[in-house]
């Protein structure tokens, strides 16, 4: 089987190619800031992604011939996670999201580039995976749910990774899967469902490099209405520009994890503070599986950190094994989704929201 896998970002086209599981070609489309402040929506610029990926291909001898084309998922409507073929509604529905995101270009382009060649396009595990228990949904406030948003397909396919790994099904396994990266998503995963997780996009849960995590409702509604900033400048400070870049004037986290393991203030200080609030997360899908824990799996960019990871374990240590898998890897983490479809391994999922 031979599979295109895409990965639209802000500033880039992440493509691969793979024959069954074995990877051909890797390649990265950078787009200039210059170039894409041609596009007032996110959405015009799939044209010239659509060009970028054909010339990219042909550029390295590549022709549009494939078995499979398989996108990042986008910000769907609430949805379990599987792989899903795109379909007219999910390309309705991923351009004409509620959030503009570049991620929402990759079912679209996966499907277009499918059409060229007579191949099935598919996405996976979007963000938006939603198999919330229901004591997990229910708020103190009638009409707000809380909403399942996180590092769904990386989540999930280290897991599927671990427990193949020993020899066992994902389904079998009761697993907590922390994602450390610019944003921090811990899950709670039950027999291969996400009962729990925290809202990495929207500040719930632990602050991050960039997130500022879970606050006081009433400390937001006095900074809502005491005029200093718009509603852009208050969504910014919860996600962007929240977290250790508010704390510490910066997002590079290899300056404060460096600061930090020398007890340097006050990096040492805000280090120490978002490990034990990731632990607290970590305690809290703990009581989501009831404590039946068969393991905790550390992943994305910050799990390299030997020293961080140290700070997290020493507060929940006595939970479960921790694993480490520092491999952050969706486009891999795509092709094994489109390839199980592909030859019948995983059932192929049927886009609709309720």
């Amino acid at each position: 089987m031979k599979i295109l896998v895409i990965n639209p970002g802000s500033t880039s086209t992440k493509l691969a190619i793979y024959e069954d599981r074995e990877l051909l070609w890797k390649h990265t489309i950078h787009h200039s800031v210059d170039e894409l402040r041609q596009f007032a929506m996110i959405n015009d610029q799939l044209p010239m992604r659509l060009e970028a990926i054909r010339e990219a291909l042909a550029a390295d001898g590549y022709a549009v011939d494939f078995d499979g084309v398989i996108g990042r998922g986008g910000l769907l409507k609430p949805t379990p996670g599987g792989v899903y073929e795109v379909t007219d509604l999910m390309r309705h529905d991923l351009l004409n999201a509620e959030l503009q995101h570049a991620c929402n270009l990759g079912g679209v382009l996966a499907e277009d580039i499918a059409d060229m060649c007579g191949a099935r396009s598919f996405i996976a595990d979007p963000e938006v995976v939603d198999e919330l228990m229901p004591e997990a949904r229910l708020t103190g406030l009638k009409g707000v749910a809380r909403r399942s948003v996180f590092h769904a397909l990386n989540s999930k396919a280290v897991a599927r990774r671990y427990a193949a790994s020993i020899g066992k099904e994902y389904e079998a396994l009761n697993l907590i899967v922390a994602h450390l990266g610019g944003g921090v998503s811990v899950s709670a995963h039950r027999h291969g469902k996400v009962v729990d997780v925290n809202n990495a996009i929207s500040g719930e849960g632990p602050f991050s490099p960039e997130r500022a995590g879970t606050i006081s409702a009433d400390d937001m509604v006095e900074l809502c209405f005491s005029g200093r900033y718009t509603k852009k400048e208050l969504k910014r400070m919860i996600n962007g520009q929240g977290g250790v870049t508010s704390l510490l004037g910066t997002n590079d986290m290899r300056m404060a994890l460096a600061e930090a393991s020398e007890s340097i203030e006050p990096a040492a200080s805000v280090i120490k503070a978002m490990a034990y609030n990731i632990a607290k997360e970590i305690g809290a899908r703990q009581v989501a599986l009831r404590g039946d824990v068969d393991a905790i799996i550390f992943t994305g960019g910050i799990s390299h950190s030997e020293y961080f990871l140290s700070l997290i374990e020493s507060w929940i240590s006595y939970v479960a094994p921790i694993v480490v898998s520092g491999a952050e890897d969706e486009l891999d983490a795509l092709a094994y989704n489109a390839y199980n479809a592909l030859v019948g391994a995983v059932p192929i999922s049927v886009y609709a929201p309720k």
